[in-house]
């Protein structure tokens, strides 16, 4: 067993011991930052499907998590209180059904990433970073502008959304429900760069031209890649507006944007648990510094500044070396 393969078996196991020692402690506010670490993690390995394996650096996947907040925030507003969201021809009923909620908002997200996939892959480099950006703040100015649902006060839900079975307002339920998510994701993306279609998008990372040149269009392997990021970060921004029971027009902000990516370099971008060291170093270097000063990013920043300079791999490509990204 590799040693990537090794930490990686590690970090799967401080994934249940933590909350499961939290619950025995009688910590509940331990599981809900280990929730809040797991679904920005989910976040993150949606967008490590973009950048890790596509090379697509982008600035605007805020977008697709705020549409996953929004659509469960807009179903379960409505639900709530007892009003249709369509009233025509038909009747369009809201839900607090989760299983109804993560469809939508990952088919609502997936849409969204192959509209603006259609328009961004036109060009490359900052090009595309910068249309990204542009959609991005688009989405954000227009949440803030949509006084139906809140506005820049955003929406809030006063409980928690259902799932068959469970109680979803116990925390560690809930936790194993987004835990569930982030094993799934993880298990999917290491199948995913293992497929014909991963080995193709590596490619055409690495040199275009040569997949193009076997009968390959680059700019289709890229749009699917979007397509399949956009809708699994959509299906975080649920769980997250769901967690918070609040959906608001910051998580459609650039600011969401740049976290969710610090979350992947840090950890170590390609590396298939980069996202989750990210996200959970994140979430505790926050908790932990930001009782003690209001200017704890400055650490933050030093330490992306350091892994940038001298862990190319992150932190994971720290402990493991420079051996090959292992599933």
């Amino acid at each position: 067993m590799s040693r990537e393969r090794l930490l990686n078996a590690l970090l799967l196991a401080g994934l249940v011991v933590v909350p499961g020692w939290a619950l025995w402690a009688d910590e509940p506010f331990t599981i809900t930052l280990a929730t809040r670490a797991v679904i920005f993690a989910l976040a993150a390995v949606g967008l490590n499907i973009a950048l890790g394996m596509g090379g697509l650096v982008s600035l605007g996947h805020a977008v697709f998590f705020g549409i996953g907040g929004y659509a469960m925030g807009v179903l379960a507003s409505h639900a709530q209180s007892y009003t249709p969201l369509y009233d025509g021809l038909f009747t369009l009923e809201g839900t607090k059904a989760m299983p109804v909620i993560w469809l939508v908002a990952a088919a609502a997200s997936a849409l969204a990433a192959w509209l603006i996939g259609l328009l961004s892959l036109r060009t490359s480099g900052v090009y595309f970073i910068m249309i990204t950006l542009a959609f991005g703040q688009m989405a954000y100015f227009f949440a803030i502008s949509w006084p139906a649902y809140g506005g820049e006060d955003g929406l809030s839900i006063y409980v928690r959304n259902g799932f068959p079975g469970l109680n979803t307002l116990d925390p560690i339920q809930f936790y194993g429900i987004c835990l569930a998510w982030l094993c799934l994701a993880l298990w999917g993306h290491a199948r995913l760069r293992r497929s014909p279609f991963g080995l193709a998008l590596d490619a055409a990372r690495q040199v275009p031209a040569r997949v193009q040149a076997v009968g390959l269009d680059p700019k289709r392997l890229y749009l699917v890649a979007l397509v399949i990021s956009g809708a699994v970060t959509g299906l975080s921004g649920a769980l997250f507006a769901d967690l918070n029971r609040f959906v608001s027009p910051s998580m459609l902000s650039w600011q969401m944007s740049g976290e969710i990516m610090v979350f992947v370099i840090i950890g170590g971008v390609a590396r298939l648990f980069g996202p989750v060291v990210g996200a959970v170093f994140y979430v505790a270097l926050e908790h932990w510094l930001g009782g003690v000063s209001d200017y704890w990013q400055i650490i933050l920043g030093v330490v992306l500044l350091a892994v940038v300079l001298f862990g190319r791999g992150g932190l994971i490509g720290l402990v493991c070396g420079k051996e090959r990204p292992d599933a």
